[in-house]
């Protein structure tokens, strides 16, 4: 698949690494920066055109070799500029020294800038590369910028934050705008980072996107593109089995209202038979709330594995209220050659014991679906939570590779990850999703397209999506309910 450039994030490495390959190419790497400050320079004044001086802070490698072009290009439209830099600008090499040369205008030290009413700051000091803390100039400089709430334009990133990450490295700018160059970084989807960004516009500065492509790895952003061709489309001769038999199991008699959000979204997301399987205590609560929805008794292992005999299931979702303990291992154990969606108490069954799990599911195709939220993903991967150096991207990869499955770890930035090292960032759930029950949508609308046949990953990646696009229809107040209810409604994106 040959995917447009919008959907691909460069780490700040992988970025590097195209620079480097563009320049061996042939095209000349100033003519880069020329084009990267220009746009800078533009997207100043489109967005500030009211500014009554722009404090370009220049930065000791390239992202400040993009301001001094930047303040250029502004000071010859007319603009008001003053140039700011940190380090000795006697030291710049390369394409850097070359742009400050170019610029002509004097720059003082990052220290004797104090910022004033009708500023606005072009930060070009770090860019995508940090991996270290700022230093403290830039982060009283950072502080002293947020008191007045004077507005920034950051180049590529905001300084201070990790483009791999997205995380604050000690202080980081508060951008309104950022401008960034060829595709975006995980730094700017993943949160913090997506907030500190503002509005994010990629700028093709005239790297081919065959290379591009060839330096990218396997994160992109979570688009219809990717796995849009995979979604199930009725025939006209399709019946009932043929979309799928879905099975939900369902808590005790107390606790059956998630199992029902989850075999109503399930039902909505395309399945051709949804059954509630539900202890014998529930079965008077969830017979008197299903119309649509079947259900089947099953107390025991023994049950379940009787009905798996019998019934043509397709895939199940297990741990909506279902209970934390033995018999939620059991269950899970006895479906390890099904496809399944195991969530909420499901995965927190396994805590003590995680690899029980992992080696039950591994032989084979994927076919597991986790979908833990912060808590959960630390109660079966406590060495993976716990490692700051990882982004939450890199922890959902070799999670989904120990545990040989799908990973979704879920939180306002979603990460879906593939045992293969696919890895798809979700940036379009609005803050409303945040509701109970949310999550029980969501296992009941993957466990729908595992049953009609599609991938674990791709499920996965595409009712995250879909799970997006359903709150945003349902609106502000939403319940659960609701949500449920927009479950199948954007399937023909």
């Amino acid at each position: 698949m040959n995917l447009s450039l919008d959907h691909i994030l460069l780490t700040p490495d992988a970025m590097a690494a195209a620079d480097a390959a563009s320049a061996r190419s042939g095209i000349p790497s100033f003519d880069l920066m020329e084009r990267a400050g220009q746009a800078v320079a533009a997207a100043a004044l489109r967005h500030f055109p009211g500014a009554l001086r722009f404090a370009v802070l220049c930065g000791p490698g390239n992202n400040g070799g993009d301001g001094y072009v930047a303040a250029r290009v502004l000071a010859e439209s007319g603009a008001a500029v003053a140039p700011f830099h940190i380090g000795d600008p006697g030291k710049l090499k390369g394409d850097a020294k070359q742009a400050r040369d170019l610029c002509r205008l004097p720059s003082e030290p990052l220290e004797k800038y104090r910022p004033k009413t009708g500023d606005v700051i072009v930060d070009a000091l770090f860019g995508a590369g940090l991996t270290r803390a700022v230093p403290d100039i830039v982060s009283d400089v950072i502080r002293a910028v947020d008191d007045l709430d004077i507005p920034v334009l950051a180049v590529d990133l905001p300084s201070g934050l990790c483009g791999r990450r997205g995380v604050p490295l000690g202080a980081a700018f508060q951008a309104r705008h950022t401008i960034t160059f060829m595709t975006r970084k995980p730094g700017h989807l993943l949160l913090p980072g997506r907030a500190l960004c503002g509005d994010v516009e990629v700028f093709d500065i005239g790297i081919p996107a065959r290379i591009v492509r060839s330096v990218a790895g396997k994160v992109r952003e979570n688009a219809p593109a990717l796995w849009r061709d995979l979604l199930p489309a009725p025939a006209e001769d399709t019946h009932k089995y043929r979309r799928g038999h879905l099975a939900v199991f369902s808590g005790p008699a107390g606790r059956t209202g998630a199992a029902r959000l989850s075999a109503m979204a399930g039902l909505k997301a395309g399945a051709g038979l949804v059954t509630v399987a539900s202890p014998g205590d529930a079965m008077p609560v969830n017979a008197n709330s299903l119309t649509a929805i079947m259900l089947h008794q099953v107390d025991t292992v023994g049950d379940l594995e009787d009905w798996l005999q019998t019934a043509k299931l397709a895939a199940f979702v297990l741990g909506p209220g279902f209970g934390i303990g033995e018999r939620a291992r059991k269950f899970a154990l006895a479906l390890k050659d099904r496809p399944l969606v195991l969530d909420a108490d499901g995965i927190t069954s396994f805590k003590d014991n995680p690899p029980e799990l992992f080696d039950a599911f591994a032989p084979g195709k994927t076919r597991l679906v986790l979908t833990p939220h912060e808590g959960e993903f630390s109660r079966l991967f406590p060495d993976l939570a716990a490692d700051e150096n990882l982004s939450k991207v890199e922890k959902a990869a070799k999670a989904a590779e120990r545990a040989h499955a799908a990973i979704v770890y879920k939180g306002a930035d979603t990460v879906i990850a593939s045992p293969d090292g696919r890895a798809y960032i979700n940036a379009n759930g609005p803050p409303w999703l945040a509701t109970a029950g949310s999550g029980d949508v969501l296992a009941g609308m993957i466990g729908a397209l595992l049953a009609q046949g599609m991938p674990a990953f791709d499920a996965a990646a595409a009712s995250v999506h879909l799970h997006g696009e359903a709150a945003k229809r349902a609106g502000r107040g939403m319940t659960a309910e609701d949500l449920a209810a927009h479950a199948g409604v954007s399937l023909g994106v």
